[in-house]
């Protein structure tokens, strides 16, 4: 039985990956195609509905990019997000112009219940704005259903021909009653039952894996982290012992970690898996002297990891593919399409121009963090393991402001060490999105005992999110902060003062680098 499709078509903004994440939440599969794909193609595809991003562009300046408006005439549901919005109004003879006041942030929006967008949402609801220009006046044959005091078209709509629009971003976390409008777009418009299921994703990937490698060698990057356990247990299940995973310690890893991941995939471990460690701390340490700038430390362990995995294929004969635990967030923050790159990941845009290997494998390149989670559990890993905190493939490089070197390191593993012990007594682990310390490049005057000192502060991050593209800061009792500081000062040499972000994404990152 082929399955309901929704299509979001890609205009350049940073949530696109995210509008489908949340449509696979309403379990109706969702693929993201770029905006230039072909009508043609498009009616192929057969979906049951489409939806329009948001982008960094103005509709009605030379070069932006469009679509053609005989894509309003398919009968197929459209519904256009921020920039989508201000095109399906551009396009069907609407005004778009530049707004007297730019609209940033959570805000409040008044809107008409009478919509099948909005029959099942508040008279008034918080939702994230982020736009220059908006619609001025809305094509004729549309309906206004939703404004604020600045954004006089905040929604419209033409039910007959069933288009949809929206000027704010119903799929991040900070519109409270976001999920319930996609949810009506995709059940109550588009007429989808939602047949997409992560049990169905786990039985078709393994089938595609084993398709895809036949005979050969496969060497998989296993970190420890969720992404990386998932995929090589994904691995494992679909080609056995043509599996080696080879695990890179390069000493930016959490106190203990790299004994903590031995003991789970090694030879002592439950998992039926060819293992290799490769100590190379000193080797990484090397590379990353006097590098400051974010960019250039990725890039650098992203090839210095590829490097290692071809030395060790080259020990063990002829390997086919490379397997690596690349997620959504990490291609979209990477670049994908026409989206602005935010950083580049270890394990997409670090990787080197040339890899000796014939193929690399991402078997969750479409999946998000809580997919990869449900993936998990389908496959019977642990909770614990499935669970565990993420942690960057670049490991403590981004947690580490500036230059790397190994006391900088230890100092970041000592005080993540304690703020991890200090949450986990006080019962709050499972109820955290992510946490970590990290240790900023900012020193200054201390006083311990009756000595001056001028030394490092370290930074605390904690936030909830449930897909890693957008995330609150987590309001931390004080008790446990104050606990947490106290023994960060005492027992971390090389800092005398401690700091709590509350930096939300947007406009920050979840990472510090």
């Amino acid at each position: 039985m082929k399955k309901e499709l929704v299509i979001v078509l890609d205009f350049g903004g940073q949530y696109n990956q995210l509008i489908a994440r949340r449509v696979r939440e309403c379990h109706v599969y969702c693929e993201v195609h770029p905006y230039n794909i072909s009508i043609e193609r498009l009616k192929a595809l057969e979906p049951k509905g489409i939806i329009f991003t948001g982008g960094p562009n103005s509709v009605y300046a030379e070069g932006s990019p469009r679509y053609d408006k005989a894509i309003f005439e398919l009968g197929i549901p459209v519904l256009g997000i921020c920039y989508g919005s201000q095109l399906m109004a551009y396009l069907l003879g609407g005004s778009v112009k530049t707004a007297p006041v730019s609209e940033y942030g959570k805000t409040e929006v008044e809107v008409d219940q009478r919509s099948v967008l909005f029959s099942e949402v508040s008279q008034r609801t918080s939702c994230w704005m982020s736009h220059t220009d908006y619609v001025e006046k809305a094509p004729e044959d549309f309906l206004i259903t939703a404004h604020t005091p600045v954004c006089p078209v905040a929604a419209m709509e033409n039910a007959k021909k069933k288009l949809y629009a929206v000027q704010f971003h119903p799929e991040v976390m900070h519109t409270r009653e976001g999920m319930k409008m996609l949810s009506a777009f995709v059940y109550k418009v588009c007429g989808c039952k939602g047949d997409w299921r992560m049990d169905s994703f786990v039985e078709n990937a393994i089938a595609q894996i084993r398709g895809k490698v036949g005979s050969g060698k496969v060497l998989c990057a296993l970190s420890g982290g969720v992404d990386s356990s998932v995929a090589a247990v994904l691995l494992a299940k679909a080609v056995g012992r043509q599996l080696t995973c080879v695990f890179v310690d390069h000493g930016l890893l959490r106190k203990n970690e790299g004994d903590e991941v031995e003991a789970v995939f090694g030879p002592a471990g439950s998992y039926d898996l060819n293992f290799i460690r490769v100590n190379a701390q000193e080797r990484f340490y090397e590379r990353l002297a006097g590098v400051e700038e974010p960019e250039a430390k990725r890039k650098i362990i992203g090839e210095e990891f590829i490097r290692v995995f071809e030395e060790e294929a080259k020990k063990i004969g002829t390997v086919d593919f490379l397997v690596q635990g690349t997620i959504y967030p990490d291609v979209i923050e990477s670049g994908l399409g026409k989206s602005a790159v935010i950083k580049s990941h270890h394990n997409v845009g670090g990787l080197p121009d040339y890899v000796d290997f014939k193929e690399i494998i991402e078997p969750l390149r479409m999946l998000f963090k809580d997919e990869v989670r449900k993936a998990g559990l389908e496959l019977g890993i642990p909770e614990k393991l499935v669970y565990r905190q993420p942690f960057p493939g670049p490991g403590l490089g981004v947690r580490i402001v500036g230059e790397v070197t190994a006391q900088k390191v230890r100092i970041v593993q000592e005080a993540d060490a304690i703020y991890r012990e200090e949450l986990a007594k006080a019962g709050m682990e499972r109820k955290l999105g992510q946490y970590f310390a990290a240790l900023t490049n900012m020193r200054s005057v201390g006083v311990m005992g009756d000595e001056r000192t001028y030394d490092y502060a370290v930074a605390l991050r904690a936030v909830n999110t449930s897909d890693f593209m957008t995330a609150e800061v987590s309001e931390l009792p004080w008790g446990v902060l104050a606990a947490v500081a106290n023994r960060i000062v005492n027992e971390v040499k090389g800092v005398n003062r401690v700091m709590y972000d509350l930096t939300s994404k947007p406009p920050g990152t979840i990472e510090f680098e």
